[in-house]
C-alpha cells in the first residue's frame, strides 16, 4: 500500500488545530464543551470536543473538499482501487441512495435483489425508479436469503435490457457472496453499472483469504460500511466509485444533495484513522480474526444440537465464497428459537448478538475480538445447548420459507404519494399496499408500497408475528389495519 497509508491528513490536521486552542465564535454552541451537561462532557472527553468542529476554511469542507478531507478521500481510494472515494457521514444508506440517485431517474428500471436493505427502496421511491426484483437463492433450511444466481441477472438483463443499473447485495448479512466478477462482465456487456451494497464487507478488500471486494470485481460503485467491521465510528461510511459508465461529477452532485452541512468531524476523522488501520495493519489482524472464526466455528460445531454454517453450503454462482468471520448459528438442533436465544444469552451472559430471528443467531468477529472474548461465547453457547436439549424437536418443525415476491402494480414512488385508506389486515387480499411491511433484521420486505397484496403475504406476517419477531413498517404498529391505495383495480 505504500508509506503514505500511515498518514491521517484529517485526523493529524484536526488535532493541530485543536492543540493551537483557537477562540470559536462560531457554531458547535458548546464551544469545546464548555456550554454543555458537565457529566456528559466528562464522559465524552474534552480531546474528542474539541475536535468536534465544522467546516470552517482551515479544516476543509466535505460539500466541496480540497484540502485535508479531499487528501483523505484520495488516500481512502488508493487503499479500496476506487477512482473516487466519499465520505459519508450519513451511514451506508447515505451511500446507497447516493449511488441509487446517482444513476436512476423518474421511470429508470433498475435490477435489485428481493432482499434489499430499507435505504434501497427510499431511494427507489425518492427518484421513482422502478424496481426489477430478482429472487436471491433462498436456504430453505435455514431460512435465510444468500446472494442472486448469476443467471439470474442474466435473465433479467435478457427482459430488461434498457435497465439503467444492476445492484448487488455482497457480501449478505449472513457473509455469504455472489459470483461478483461474473456479474459486473455480465452487466458491462451490456454497458450496464454494477452498483454494490457492500455494507457487511469493507474488511474483505483487506486480506486475499476473504472473498472479493466490489471494486476488486470491477464494480462500478459501492456503499461500503466501515464503521460496521472496520473500525470507524458508527454512522461513518465510503461510497467507492469507479468512473467510466458513471459520472463522478453527477455523483458528487447527489452526494451533497443528501448530505447534512453540519457535518461529523468526529465521524470523518473516524474513517481517515479507520483507513490507515485497515490499509497498513488489515491483512495481518485480519488474518488472525479469520483464524479466530475458523476455530470458533469448529468448536461450536463439536456442541450437540448446534450448527455454525460455513463454506460447506457454497454450491454455484449464489453462494459462491463464504467469509468465515460471521457465525451464523443454527439452533434448529434445539428447542429454542433464535429470538428467545438472543434473550437468554442477554439475559445469563451480558451476551449481545448481531441478529436473531426464528432459526438462528449471528455473532460477529472482527480484528475488535480476542481469544477470550470467543472462550466466553462458547461457554455460553454450550450452557445455552446444554439446557434447550431435546428430543421433542420443536424449531425444527416450523416451516421455513420465504414468501413469494408480489406483484409491482404501480411504482413504489406513485404507491408512496398515492391518495390512500386502511382497511382492516384481513381483508386486504387483493388490494395495492402503500406501506413497507418487513422482519427487521435484516430487513427483507414482505411487501413494498405498490405490490398487490396477497393471502400468503398476510400467513407470512402471522407467522412471524406469532414467533414473536418484529415486524416492522406499517403505521398501525398492532397491525390490525394497513394502509392501501384507495382504488379498487390494479393498474395494469
Amino acid at each position: 500500500m505504500g508509506h503514505d497509508q500511515e498518514q491521517t491528513p484529517l485526523f493529524t490536521g484536526l488535532t493541530e488545530y485543536a492543540k493551537k486552542e483557537p477562540l470559536p465564535f462560531h457554531i458547535p454552541g458548546h464551544k469545546r464543551g464548555a456550554g454543555m451537561d458537565a457529566d456528559f462532557r466528562t464522559f465524552i472527553g474534552e480531546e474528542a470536543l474539541s475536535i468536534d468542529l465544522i467546516n470552517i476554511a482551515p479544516l476543509d469542507d466535505l460539500h466541496h473538499p480540497h484540502g485535508i478531507i479531499d487528501q483523505s478521500q484520495q488516500l481512502a481510494a488508493k487503499a479500496f482501487g476506487a477512482d473516487y472515494t466519499f465520505f459519508s457521514v450519513q451511514g451506508t444508506s447515505g451511500a446507497i441512495m447516493t449511488m441509487i440517485m446517482s444513476v436512476c431517474g423518474p421511470g429508470d428500471k433498475i435490477i435489485v435483489p428481493r432482499n434489499v436493505h430499507k435505504s434501497i427502496m427510499s431511494a427507489i421511491i425518492f427518484c421513482g425508479a422502478l424496481p426489477v426484483f430478482i429472487h436471491p437463492e433462498l436456504d430453505f433450511e435455514h431460512g435465510i436469503a444468500h446472494g442472486v444466481a448469476t443467471e439470474s441477472v442474466a435473465k433479467a438483463i435478457r427482459a430488461h435490457p434498457d435497465a439503467k443499473a444492476v445492484l448487488v447485495i455482497n457480501p449478505t448479512y449472513y457473509g455469504f457472496t455472489c459470483d461478483l466478477k461474473a456479474i459486473v462482465e455480465l452487466a458491462h456487456q451490456a454497458g450496464i453499472p454494477v452498483l454494490v451494497d457492500e455494507a457487511h464487507g469493507v474488511h474483505i478488500h483487506f486480506n486475499e483469504r476473504l472473498p472479493v471486494s466490489a471494486m476488486q470485481a470491477g464494480a462500478d460503485m459501492a456503499a461500503t460500511s466501515v464503521h460496521k467491521l472496520g473500525g470507524s465510528l458508527t454512522q461513518s461510511s465510503i461510497l467507492n466509485v469507479r468512473a467510466g459508465l458513471v459520472s463522478v461529477e453527477h455523483t458528487t452532485a447527489v452526494m451533497s444533495m443528501l448530505t447534512t452541512t453540519s457535518t461529523s468531524y468526529l465521524l470523518l476523522a473516524s474513517l481517515d484513522a479507520a483507513r490507515k488501520h485497515l490499509a497498513t495493519k488489515g491483512a495481518q489482524l485480519l488474518d488472525e480474526t479469520i483464524d479466530l472464526s475458523i476455530w470458533m466455528r469448529h468448536a461450536i460445531n463439536e456442541i450437540d444440537g448446534l450448527y455454525c454454517l460455513g463454506s460447506e453450503k457454497l454450491h454455484g454462482s449464489a453462494v459462491f465464497s463464504h467469509d468465515p468471520t460471521k457465525l451464523l448459528i443454527s439452533l434448529k438442533g434445539l428447542n429454542i428459537s433464535g429470538f428467545a436465544a438472543e434473550v437468554w444469552l442477554r439475559d445469563h451472559y451480558n451476551i449481545e448478538v448481531e441478529l436473531s430471528d426464528l432459526y438462528n443467531i449471528l455473532c460477529i468477529i472482527t480484528i475488535g475480538d480476542t481469544e477470550e472474548k470467543l472462550a466466553l461465547l462458547l461457554r455460553a453457547l454450550t450452557q445455552l445447548a446444554l439446557e434447550f436439549s431435546s428430543t421433542a424437536n420443536r424449531c425444527a418443525s416450523l416451516p421455513v420459507h420465504v414468501a413469494n415476491i408480489p406483484t409491482l402494480a404501480l411504482s413504489p414512488r406513485e404507491a408512496f404519494y398515492a391518495q390512500t385508506e386502511t382497511v382492516p389486515f384481513d381483508e386486504s387480499v387483493g388490494r395495492i399496499i402503500a406501506e413497507f411491511i418487513m422482519v427487521y433484521p435484516p430487513g427483507i420486505p414482505i411487501l413494498s408500497p405498490g405490490e398487490l397484496i396477497s393471502e400468503e403475504n398476510l400467513a407470512y406476517v402471522k407467522e412471524n408475528l406469532k414467533a414473536g419477531l418484529p415486524v416492522q413498517g406499517p403505521e398501525d404498529a398492532t397491525l390490525s389495519n394497513l394502509k392501501v391505495i384507495k382504488e379498487q383495480r390494479a393498474i395494469r
